[in-house]
């Protein structure tokens, strides 16, 4: 069940002193169950108090912070299954493999591509988030040695050896930096806990396919005090992908609906397995992400991957903003009047809805296309072309207060106005409610530039 203001509300102190800089402890309470504020900032608490709220806030599945300083990324946190049921917060960290027997000018591109991969998709940057270190080499010293010089990076660390002694020669060189250790096994976990708890450091639990185990190690894990753990059930490409699946599926649900203490963790993914079966570079790509795509719509709370090529990434990036918005909320930029090149009083002036996609596309398409136009952005609460005609926020009246409120008539000495091909069907509204002249333009965005070339050739 979903915590509520009011359950919050009811272990507040009701003082309404307003030191949290909430005018009430009712919208304290109500801006923690949105994740808006922190429980800290309540200075009327007992401790016993606080720890019975904190315990009441904390989400079913623990969130794992992983870097430290500017470098840091954060993971988990998730309180439902589905995420129609609330959201989910903390976006999938997309770890990128590099491994430790590199030559050296191979390992320094390797990372510095990592580091600069990124693309704008509707406003948002989206990047890569950690840098997983293999210790391909055997060598403890190797090992040592990459990981200090990953020390300069500006992403955080996962560092991957089942050797403890491979582990700890890398910890000393960059365990001050808080990377997660990968990992904890049944044959190795005494020493790994140790470490981990040596020098402060998430770990995983890699145990494959069998979750009888995982939570025979778990608790060895939480009896010795360790709190900050990620599951690795196993990633099994091919036919195995089904029970990678179902493990996948079965930690969360004992997490989240089980309430099971040994298994409320991350879980990781690691689709760069992939590439211990092919070789094929494009075909290799082509599996990972769609791995990598079906292991993040099934609970994976942080990946491993080892392509690079940007269109491997694209897919996957582009899903995780997908699954990482708040289905609640609709994308929208702010209505109003956008400018596209040098313009001036005899410029063609377009509309578009504020649907963030919508606009970004027909942004992107503008300036491709080198246009120069007006783009007037009409509020449709965040609703594409056909859904607000459909809903009827997209209609002349809507558009004649555009007009009006944006004041572009003091812009231009035109009267015409281009609307998208969608909204063909109230371009006779649109002409009676603004006084203007409307021209139909194109359904898809991209032949948007031609037709304003077309139109400056006639004008």
């Amino acid at each position: 069940m979903q915590l509520t203001a009011m359950d919050i509300y009811r272990l507040l102190p009701k003082t309404n002193c307003a030191k949290c800089g909430e005018a009430s402890c009712m919208a304290f309470a109500t801006k923690l169950s949105e994740k808006e504020t922190d429980l800290e900032l309540c200075t009327q608490m007992a401790a016993n108090e606080l720890e019975k709220l904190e315990n009441l806030l904390a989400p079913a599945v623990r969130e794992i912070t992983i870097g430290k300083g500017a470098k840091t990324v954060t993971f988990g946190g998730d309180e439902v299954l589905y995420r129609y049921e609330l959201t989910y917060y903390n976006p999938t960290p997309i770890v990128i493999d590099v491994a430790d027997n590199m030559e050296e000018s191979a390992f320094d591109e390797r990372v510095k591509t990592i580091e600069e991969t990124e693309f704008e998709r509707t406003g948002e940057v989206l990047t890569l988030n950690a840098i997983a270190l293999r210790n391909a080499s055997g060598d403890k010293e190797t090992f040592a040695k990459a990981a200090s010089k990953l020390k300069s990076s500006k992403f955080p660390l996962v560092l991957c050896s089942l050797d403890p002694e491979a582990m700890k020669a890398a910890l000393e060189e960059v365990g001050d930096e808080r990377p997660l250790i990968y990992a904890a096994t049944e044959n190795n976990i005494e020493e790994m806990a140790a470490l981990a708890i040596e020098y402060d450091c998430p770990v995983t639990l890699f145990v494959q396919n069998d979750l009888e185990k995982m939570k025979e190690l778990s608790r060895t894990l939480r009896a010795k005090g360790i709190k900050d753990i990620v599951l690795d059930p196993g990633t099994f490409v091919g036919e195995g992908i089904g029970d990678t699946l179902d493990n996948f599926v079965m930690t969360r649900r004992l997490a989240i609906k089980e309430k099971d203490e040994d298994f409320r963790f991350p879980i990781m993914g690691v689709p760069a397995i992939t590439w211990l079966f092919e070789e094929d570079e494009v075909e290799g790509g082509i599996k990972e992400a769609t791995i990598a795509a079906t292991l993040m719509n099934k609970y994976s709370d942080i990946m491993i991957i080892h392509g690079t090529n940007i269109w491997e990434l694209i897919p996957v990036l582009t899903l995780r903003q997908s699954v990482y918005t708040d289905p609640r909320k609709p994308q929208a930029v702010d209505p109003g009047i956008y400018t596209f090149g040098d313009v001036d009083e005899n410029s063609p002036v377009l509309m578009t809805t504020n649907f963030s996609l919508t606009y970004y596309t027909v942004e992107g398409d503008l300036k491709s296309g080198k246009a120069t136009c007006y783009l007037l952005v009409l509020d449709t609460e965040g609703r594409a072309v056909d859904v607000s005609l459909a809903g009827g926020q997209l209609n002349g009246s809507a558009v004649a207060d555009l007009i009006k409120d944006s004041g572009i008539e003091d812009r231009v000495k035109t009267r015409n106005l281009i609307i998208p091909g969608l909204a063909a069907p109230a371009s006779g509204e649109i002409e009676d409610e603004t006084g203007w002249e409307v021209k139909v333009g194109p359904r898809d965005s991209s032949a948007i530039a031609d037709l304003l070339l077309k139109l400056k050739g006639e004008a």
